[in-house]
């Protein structure tokens, strides 16, 4: 089992071991199991949604065109009721990640930077040299709102103290709270470093400008949103899918898909351009 995978099962199984083991005794052990799972599950797929779909493909790249309601819904509830990432800032370290991918200037991680520096940037990354994020949705009153500094804080530790008063434990909430919070920390690893650094996963194009490699197994695909198939999305960061062939997996063009049945999303012109050595048949959207 590769080394990123250990990790990421390693974490669910002691969350989950861990919300069975602090669950008051009024629940049990197996309601407590279970209600852990469901907010472990809340808040992966809320992240994804509002990470993976609405800020990366839906703003940063402009592959794909949301409803505008949906986007301030996402990021509304996903910044209260999961784990809180600021969207402006985020769009715009993005933008400077591609700009300057594995180089002075990315924001995420340069080439010398190993596990352990990299696991600290995932907290504090290095200081963006520019700003990128001048997109009119995130000049709205909405957006604004959820990054200020004063609503990070009061979202954050009112969604902590709703699962203190909810289930009647402190330890049980923060297990909860920090268990989801720490798989997160995991998930941007596979993004920034795993994904990022050339002896792990596999290479669709050989670019020299950047170190983006693909993964493509079940845990970390699912669990990214397909993000941690850097190579592909690098080689062509507008294609709104990012699975480049049939055989590989793709959890969140699944979920985008989904959505576009609900008509909630559209493809912009640049998001559904296939280029001409991408091995699809067709887009299937």
């Amino acid at each position: 089992m590769k080394i990123y995978n250990l990790y990421g099962y390693l974490i669910v199984v002691l969350y989950l071991l861990a919300c069975v083991y602090s669950a008051p005794a009024r629940l049990g052990p197996w309601d407590g199991l279970l209600i852990g799972a469901a907010y472990f599950i809340f808040c992966w797929f809320m992240g994804g949604l509002y990470l993976a779909d609405v800020l990366h493909l839906g703003i940063a790249h402009r592959s794909l065109d949301y409803k505008e309601w949906f986007i301030k819904a996402v990021t509304l509830v996903n910044n209260t009721f999961a784990i809180y990432v600021n969207p402006i800032t985020w769009v715009n370290r993005h933008r400077l990640h591609h700009k300057n991918s594995d180089h002075d200037g990315d924001p995420n991680k340069i080439s010398s930077d190993g596990i352990w520096r990299t696991l600290y940037l995932c907290l504090l990354p290095y200081q963006c040299q520019e700003n990128l994020a001048d997109d009119e949705i995130l000049k709205s009153r909405s957006v604004q709102l959820v990054s200020t500094p004063i609503f990070a804080v009061v979202a954050q530790t009112a969604n902590f103290w709703l699962l203190w008063k909810l289930f009647g434990s402190l330890k049980f909430a923060l297990v909860m709270w920090f268990g989801v919070r720490i798989f997160g920390w995991w998930i941007n690893m596979i993004q920034n470093y795993w994904t990022h650094t050339r002896k792990f996963g596999y290479r669709r194009y050989d670019d020299e400008r950047d170190n983006a490699m693909n993964i493509g197994e079940w845990l970390p695909v699912t669990a990214t949103f397909s993000a941690c198939l850097q190579n592909n999305h690098h080689h062509y960061q507008t294609l709104l899918r990012l699975s480049h062939d049939e055989s590989e997996y793709d959890f969140g063009f699944r979920t985008v898909k989904f959505m576009k049945s609900l008509g909630l999303v559209k493809a912009t012109a640049r998001g559904e351009l296939v280029p001409p050595d991408v091995p699809l048949g067709a887009l299937d959207f």
